[in-house]
């Protein structure tokens, strides 16, 4: 976090919500995304390949920021619509698309649909607006390495912030006269498609609409990879069975977990978790800990915890089985489901019923059960920054959305600056 050089200041640059640095946009995007991708607690899309379109923010809220203070006019309606425009196209993107079976990282998305709201929220032409979008799918794609073991660190928290960050940098440098790449997907030999995409081009499902946005999942019940979601409910309700039994996770023979392909592509992880990160994309542990604790919370990732024997012990336990309807399901534009099924069998031979959630609380079929919940989410993340009469001022102006979609940018930005 912070300005690159300790101390720098930018006159009428972008403000960081939560501390008192005003910075360049380009830096104001990295620190932005970075915040917003940190616990990997804010929303997903999940699909041929998976991302969290809200990082699109990172650039977004930056430059609405900055251009306010230039003198430009951006209010929260069109922070709004800026976000909507980022959903579709990362998402439409990824829909049949996946990247993660070429090795590349779901950020090349962000990057490629911020640069793209950017430079329009700046004025780009659109001729302009195409060579900005040329110059991030020419731009060096991060590899997944980083979130796979034995790589996987902390750089996948601030990978978005990162491609914020090169979005912004690269629509400025067009502004200024830099020229596109007319074929940059499709040149032979040395375009995307032939030298990252085993030379076969995108295909699309639907044209930019507004379905990614209505169809994206929340993260409200738990800081985890969103693959997991429903196992951990599912833990959480098996967690209180035992406790009615009069029995606890030491009581565990064996856990079977009926999952989708994806999760035992990418959160499947047997033996040693090494960090922070190796553990929120580890399905056993994610399972494990409620099992044994009855929660499953950013601290419950840390090292202290992760120290208990008991985790690895149960984690042990724990086998995954795809289930060929989830793997199906998850892929349906009309279900979009993220299917896990538990079974646990105790010491004494006793074979607890299946518990299955289909759906988690942040999905579009849970919305009416999840919007209370997210709020309730956003009053309890902001209450230890700000006094009482603080934390009204912003749920009051975030709930007045009349008042709210007409507040400028630089206005709403401060709302959560500390002074």
């Amino acid at each position: 976090m912070g300005p690159v050089v300790p101390g720098t200041v930018v006159p009428n640059g972008t403000k960081i919500p939560g501390t008192d640095f005003q910075l360049d946009p380009i830096r104001g995007a990295f620190n932005i995304g970075t915040m917003i991708r940190w616990l990997d607690y804010n929303d997903c899309w999940l699909a041929a390949e998976w991302g969290h379109p809200s990082d699109n923010l990172g650039a977004i809220l930056a430059v609405a920021d900055y251009l306010t203070r230039q003198g430009k006019k951006f209010t929260v309606k069109d922070l709004l619509e800026g976000m909507i425009k980022a959903h579709e196209i990362q998402g439409c993107l990824a829909l049949l698309n996946s990247y993660n079976r070429v090795g590349l990282d779901h950020v090349v998305l962000v990057k490629v649909a911020s640069t793209a709201v950017v430079s329009k929220m700046m004025g780009l032409s659109r001729e302009q607006t195409i060579d900005a979008v040329s110059q991030a799918w020419v731009d060096g794609q991060s590899l997944r390495t980083y979130r796979h073991a034995p790589n996987t660190g902390s750089r996948k928290s601030w990978a978005a912030g990162d491609a914020c960050s090169r979005a912004v940098n690269l629509a400025m440098l067009v502004q200024k006269g830099e020229i596109g790449l007319p074929s940059v997907l499709t040149a032979k030999t040395w375009g995307f498609y032939d030298v990252l995409f085993k030379g076969k081009p995108f295909e699309f499902q639907r044209p930019y609409g507004q379905y990614i946005m209505e169809n994206v999942l929340f993260k409200i019940s738990y800081p985890a990879e969103f693959h997991a979601q429903t196992a951990v409910e599912a833990s959480h309700i098996i967690y209180g069975k035992l406790k009615e039994m009069g029995k606890s996770a030491a009581d565990i023979k064996s856990v079977v977990i009926r999952t989708q392909e994806a999760a035992i592509r990418i959160i499947d992880k047997q033996g040693p978790l090494d960090n922070f990160a190796d553990r929120d994309h580890a399905i056993s542990y994610m399972v494990a800990y409620p099992l044994i604790f009855g929660e499953l919370t950013s601290q419950s990732y840390t090292d202290a915890s992760a120290a208990d024997p008991r985790i690895d012990e149960l984690r042990a336990k724990i086998r995954c089985v795809e289930e060929q309807r989830y793997s199906v399901e998850y892929h349906d534009p009309e279900k979009r489901s993220i299917g896990n099924a538990i079974t646990v069998e105790l010491n004494d031979g006793t074979k607890l019923d299946e518990v299955e959630v289909e759906y988690p609380v942040g999905h579009k079929r849970r919305r009416a059960e999840g919007t209370p919940l997210l709020m309730a989410k956003f009053q309890r993340h902001i209450a230890p920054h700000f006094d009482a009469a603080h934390q009204k001022k912003i749920l009051d102006t975030v709930q007045d959305t009349k008042t709210f979609f007409e507040m400028p940018v630089d206005k709403f930005t401060e709302l959560f600056v500390k002074s």
